[in-house]
């Protein structure tokens, strides 16, 4: 079994120690990118006074889990030793029965609870409720539901941090810290984010479509089916793109609407 230095310090003194470091880090932000869009949508549902508490508890959340992980890393490195054998499934390319490690499991049982609360979600902004005849949770138990829901996708979330970052540095501490430093990154820029986000419905459609995908990407994970994730952040960021011109585009047309007939509603110009 791999053994990590959990104790040892980095050299600070030594170029690549900073190199690895900023690799880290950025890697860290990018994969928590799908885990700030999670929490974003799902502290939309809680008053606009709790929503900061909320997605900060969440990335602290993220922060422990993934510094808990580290410190049991010789732990974590034993959950891909395979635990359960399915016979009527074949590992990709080869006619061997399809074996499930812990971190398999945890993958798929993670894929399925995203892809069903995302589709769930999208569901719930297609209908039209009258607000008025809409049941009221208490305000304690719907912090206590979203925080329950924002740890189950940080666990996983985490985990797959963690095993990708096993790959790039033998040294815990230097994980520690950059995982420390993305996420106060993350902290600092999950309120604007999450702003823009539930600002614009098209967005929100976007965001929760790119959460069914990293779902689906999960689940493929978990019974050995690589995706590209590469390739996922790239559609993503193109439709973002794309978004972005049709919204600033829609925007633009409510302007010169706005000029033509001063008379009609001026928030037509400011909403998606």
């Amino acid at each position: 079994m791999m053994l990590l230095s959990v104790l040892e310090f980095p050299d600070f003194a030594q170029p690549q120690i900073w190199i690895s470091l900023l690799t880290l880090t950025f890697l860290e932000i990018i994969l928590g990118v799908d885990n700030i869009i999670f929490i974003s949508i799902i502290s939309d549902k809680l008053p606009k006074e709790r929503q900061k508490f909320a997605r900060n508890l969440g990335l602290a959340f993220a922060m422990l889990f993934r510094v808990a992980l580290l410190l049991m890393i010789n732990w974590i490195i034993g959950l891909k030793e395979p635990v359960l054998t399915l016979d009527f499934f074949n590992e990709p390319g080869t006619d061997l029965p399809l074996a499930l490690s812990w971190k398999d499991i945890i993958l798929l049982v993670g894929g399925i609870f995203l892809i069903a609360k995302s589709t769930f979600e999208i569901h719930g902004k297609m209908q039209i409720e009258d607000d008025h005849h809409k049941p009221k949770s208490a305000a304690s138990s719907l912090m206590a539901m979203v925080i329950i829901q924002i740890i189950l996708i940080d666990m996983v979330f985490s985990l797959d941090s963690i095993l990708t970052a096993i790959g790039l540095v033998d040294n815990v501490v230097l994980m520690i810290i950059a995982v420390v430093i993305s996420i106060g990154i993350m902290m600092a820029f999950a309120g604007p984010i999450s702003t823009i986000i539930n600002k614009y419905p098209s967005l929100q459609m976007l965001a929760l479509s790119f959460l069914v995908v990293i779902g689906v990407m999960l689940v493929a994970e978990g019974i050995h089916q690589h995706v590209s994730k590469n390739i996922i952040y790239s559609c993503l960021a193109f439709s973002l793109l794309v978004e972005v011109l049709n919204i600033k585009f829609r925007n633009n047309q409510r302007r010169k609407a706005l000029k033509l007939n001063p008379d009609l509603n001026d928030d037509l110009s400011i909403k998606d």
